[in-house]
């Protein structure tokens, strides 16, 4: 125990607020792999018992959305900035092509935009700078992050599974996720190429 009545030994205490601190600040700056962190979670409830599956499950989407959210929000906020960055060596007619996309499939976008690794900021700001409204942007974001955080935590849930060890079982969720991230990114890539 700390002077606060905290026991930093004991995971629930600091686990929940590192996972929920974790994605929502990789959410919002993209330098911690936030996939690794819902993962590791995973892996330490599974693996230990300590951490509820349900909970690290809760506080991921939780984190997930609030920084979604407010990468939307900047976007919509500061439209003018938000649309030349889109609109940064776009024809005119590419342009209305987007809009249109998101009008018929923004959703879906969305969706997609948070599962294929680096697509969530950009799809985020394209919405927010082609003013997509709040609310089909929400609901998709909800579903996105839900679907994100059960992909991620079920490659924690397998690495858990293979160790008894949490120390072990989370290199192994942070290496899966990695791996995944790297194909993502590599699948992603090679899409572009062709295109």
């Amino acid at each position: 125990m700390n002077a606060v009545g905290i026991d930093l030994s004991d995971p629930t205490a600091i686990g929940y607020p590192v996972v929920f601190l974790g994605v929502l600040v990789g959410s919002l700056v993209p330098v911690v792999p936030t996939g690794a962190v819902v993962g590791a979670a995973a892996a330490i409830a599974v693996s230990t018992g300590r951490l509820s599956l349900l909970l690290v499950l809760l506080v991921s989407v939780a984190g997930a959305l609030i920084g979604d959210l407010v990468t939307f929000g900047v976007a919509r906020a500061g439209s003018a900035a938000a649309q030349r960055w889109v609109a940064r060596g776009q024809s005119p007619e590419r342009l209305e092509e987007v809009r249109g996309r998101f009008a018929t499939r923004g959703g879906l976008l969305v969706v997609i935009g948070r599962l294929v690794p680096a697509g969530r900021i950009p799809v985020l700001l394209a919405a927010g700078a082609l003013d997509y409204p709040w609310r089909r942007l929400v609901p998709a974001a909800l579903l996105a992050c839900v679907l994100w955080a059960l992909a991620y935590a079920l490659l924690g849930v397998v690495s858990g599974g293979l160790s008894d060890s949490p120390v072990v079982a989370t290199l192994v969720a942070t290496a899966l996720v990695l791996a995944v991230a790297a194909i993502g990114a590599l699948v992603s890539r090679s899409r572009k190429a062709r295109t």
